[in-house]
């Protein structure tokens, strides 16, 4: 931010001794008020021009980012088709209702929701009662006034359960202006972009939930591991992609 530009020195200390000529003696006894040196009122002038100018042009710092045609004027979640991932490991649930919430305000649209993927019961329930089930979230935020790129990078490593130094760390090319995906091996993977000032993020969770039969006394197996999420990468960065265009409106 540029601030207002400080004086070298306190206004009128050049000297603390007044020079007199020969006219001035009879008034030694007596203190005249001095006139400000002229190189110092040019330069407070000056000075306070460029400070003004660069006001104006940069807003103190304050310029708002490029939206990139990014508008969240409807919630975009109900039409979300995520069609790589539903290739890829199952078709969202169709039968569940999507909460979500949109927030619209002068400084900050925001929305997020998490979608749930069909139960692949057949494909990966192992005999024991714990289908592995997907759920992706999306989360997108768009900063109209404040650039949010120094944020987007102090968050690299932090998610929702805190700062984790464990986590994989991959970027993605050509993607936004910044892409990265970050791996937790707790069988969750998240996709996050930042453009302009629009910042969204696409999460893929596997988890595993007992389902036993209630007639079957048998105890339940062992719970299965979680699955490396690392081949559905570039399904993720495709409906990304997707979304992305689906948000853009140009004009």
């Amino acid at each position: 931010m540029i601030s207002e530009p400080e004086m070298a020195g306190e206004f009128g200390g050049v000297e603390t001794r007044e020079v007199l000529g020969d006219f001035d003696r009879e008034s030694v006894g007596r203190r005249r008020p001095r006139r400000p040196w002229p190189w110092a009122l040019g330069g407070m002038v000056m000075a306070s021009v460029l400070w003004a100018a660069a006001l104006f042009l940069y807003g103190s710092g304050d310029r708002k980012p490029d939206m990139h045609g990014y508008q969240l004027d409807q919630d975009p979640c109900p039409a979300l088709q995520l069609k790589s991932i539903g290739d890829a490991i199952a078709p969202r649930e169709p039968t569940t209702k999507v909460e979500s919430r949109l927030l619209n305000h002068a400084v900050l649209d925001q929305i997020q929701c998490f979608v749930p993927l069909r139960s692949r019961a057949g494909a990966e329930r192992p005999g024991n009662g714990w289908p592995i089930d997907y759920t992706v979230g999306i989360t997108v935020a768009l900063h109209k006034k404040t650039d949010p790129g120094a944020e987007f990078e102090a968050r690299r490593r932090v998610t929702d359960l805190g700062v984790d130094p464990e986590a994989k760390l991959e970027t993605v090319p050509d993607l936004g202006d910044k892409a990265y995906l970050l791996t937790r091996d707790d069988g969750n993977a998240e996709l996050r972009v930042l453009e302009g000032g629009a910042v969204l993020s696409l999460s893929l969770s596997a988890f595993t939930q007992y389902q036993g039969d209630d007639h079957n006394e048998d105890e339940p197996g062992d719970e299965p591991d979680i699955p490396d999420l690392s081949p559905y990468q570039s399904a993720m960065i495709s409906d990304m992609r997707d979304l992305m265009s689906s948000l853009k409106q140009w004009a």
